[in-house]
C-alpha cells in the first residue's frame, strides 16, 4: 500500500462524527434514530453519510422499506470506525488514569476455565507489584469475546478462535495454552456421588441443568451421545450462568457438564462433588488471544507477561509465545 493511498482519510478529512455515525447507524437501522443518539438533526446526519460514501466511492448502506442495512463495503468500514473508536476512547482512559497517578487499566476477557485458577493468579500477581493499575475482567464464551477484541473493546483475551468465526482470525494472534477435559458435577452427596461403573447409558435419562443449545460445550455434550446411538438427554435446564448452575445443582439431583478445573475449584470449597463417570470429549485447546499487529499499552503487556507466567506454572510447561494461530 502506498504511502499516499494509506493517508486516504487525512486528505479527504474524515471526521470522528462520520465514525460515530456508522456505529449508531449499525444499531439503530436508520438515519433519523441514528442522529437522535447522536444529538443531531436527520438532514446532517445524511449530509454526513453521503460524504464518506462520496469519498469512498462505494455504498454503505443498501435503503429498504424496513430500514438500512450495512453493504459488504460498510460492513468493513463500521468495523474499522469501531475499532478507531475503542481506541480513542482507551486513550482517553490511559491519559486520565495518568493524569490521576494511575498506571493504566486493562481489559480482559476470559472462559470459565482459566477464570478458576489462571487468570486470578497472574491478577494476583500483577496487583502485588503494581496496585493501583485497574483491571477488568469479563467471564464470557469465546464467540462472544473474539469480534471484542478483534475491535479493539478488550487488549487480551483468553478463549478459542472458533472455526465458525474466521473473519476474525487475521485480526488476531493466538498463542495455544491447553486443552480443556470435562467432567460430570452434582451436589454433595447426590445419589451417583459413589456409584461405580456409571456409563452415558445409564444417565441419558437424568435432570440436566446445561450450557445453551448452540454452545461449544454443549455441542460435545449432545455429540458424546450420539456418538453411541442415544438422543441427547431431554429433561434439561439451559443455563451458562454458574451461580444458576451451582444453585440449581445444590437445590435437586440434577446433573451438570462443567470443565475440570472449574469444578475441582466449586469441589474445593464443598459447593459440587465430580461424579464417577469418564467423558470421551473434551474442548478444544484455548490460549492467549490479542490484536494482530497492534502494540499493547504498557499496562497491558506487564498483564500480559503475568498471564504467560501464571499458564506456565498452572498447565505445566511453558510455551512458546511467537506459536501462531
Amino acid at each position: 500500500m502506498t504511502r499516499s493511498s494509506s493517508n486516504w482519510f487525512v486528505r479527504a478529512r474524515l471526521k470522528t462524527r462520520q465514525l460515530q455515525l456508522l456505529a449508531a447507524m449499525e444499531e439503530e437501522g436508520n438515519v433519523r434514530r441514528a442522529a437522535d443518539v447522536l444529538g443531531m438533526t436527520q438532514p446532517a446526519a445524511s449530509r454526513l453519510l453521503k460524504e464518506l460514501e462520496d469519498m469512498l466511492g462505494v455504498s454503505l448502506f443498501d435503503r429498504t422499506p424496513h430500514g438500512m442495512h450495512a453493504t459488504l463495503y460498510g460492513e468493513v468500514m463500521i468495523r474499522h470506525a469501531r475499532m478507531v473508536l475503542s481506541n480513542l476512547s482507551h486513550a482517553h482512559d490511559e491519559i486520565s488514569a495518568l493524569r490521576a497517578g494511575l498506571t493504566g487499566q486493562v481489559r480482559i476477557g476470559v472462559i470459565a476455565a482459566a477464570a478458576a485458577s489462571m487468570v486470578p493468579q497472574a491478577i494476583a500477581s500483577v496487583k502485588q507489584r503494581f496496585p493501583q493499575l485497574q483491571i477488568w475482567v469479563q467471564v464470557e464464551t469465546s464467540d462472544v469475546m473474539l469480534p471484542r477484541v478483534a475491535e479493539g473493546e478488550l487488549d487480551i483475551m483468553i478463549g478459542r478462535v472458533l472455526e465458525r468465526q474466521d473473519q476474525f482470525k487475521t485480526a488476531v494472534h493466538y498463542e495455544p495454552l491447553a486443552d480443556e477435559p470435562l467432567c460430570v458435577v452434582a451436589r454433595p452427596g447426590h445419589p451417583l456421588e459413589n456409584e461405580t461403573g456409571l456409563t452415558l447409558r445409564g444417565v441419558v435419562n437424568a435432570s440436566w441443568v446445561l450450557h445453551p443449545p448452540g454452545s461449544v460445550l454443549r455441542h460435545r455434550f449432545d455429540l458424546m451421545f450420539s456418538q453411541i446411538g442415544l438422543n441427547p438427554p431431554q429433561n434439561v435446564v439451559n443455563t451458562n450462568n454458574f451461580l444458576a448452575i451451582s444453585s440449581l445443582l445444590l437445590q435437586s439431583d440434577m446433573l451438570a457438564v462443567l470443565p475440570d478445573e472449574v469444578a475441582r475449584q466449586y469441589q474445593h470449597y464443598g459447593v459440587m462433588k465430580q461424579i464417577p463417570l469418564d467423558l470421551p470429549y473434551r474442548m478444544d485447546t484455548f490460549g492467549i488471544i490479542t490484536r494482530q499487529s497492534h502494540l499493547l499499552s504498557p499496562a497491558a503487556s506487564v498483564v500480559l507477561k503475568a498471564l504467560r507466567s501464571a499458564a506456565a506454572d498452572v498447565y505445566g510447561a511453558a510455551f512458546a509465545p511467537a506459536v501462531a494461530r
